[in-house]
């Protein structure tokens, strides 16, 4: 079973929009809920993961996915 960052899938969002955040070789990924990609740093993806589990923002649902290829 592989557990490194590249094998997992971040969702985070409400009923209206999800954004995605995976990683890949060269780094982080945010898929925007247009499917727009952008670059973003490890630092970045924290910043909008700990909100939503934080419970600060109490409409934002985060989920994580494994995917073993």
């Amino acid at each position: 079973m592989n557990l490194t960052n590249d094998s997992y899938v971040i969702l985070i969002g409400t009923k209206n929009f999800t954004e995605r955040y995976y990683r890949d070789r060269i780094g982080w990924v945010k898929v925007s809920a247009r499917g727009r990609k952008f670059r973003a740093t490890a630092e970045q993806v924290l910043n909008h993961v700990l909100p939503a589990l934080a419970g600060i923002r109490p409409n934002v649902t985060i989920k994580v996915e494994h995917h073993d290829d």
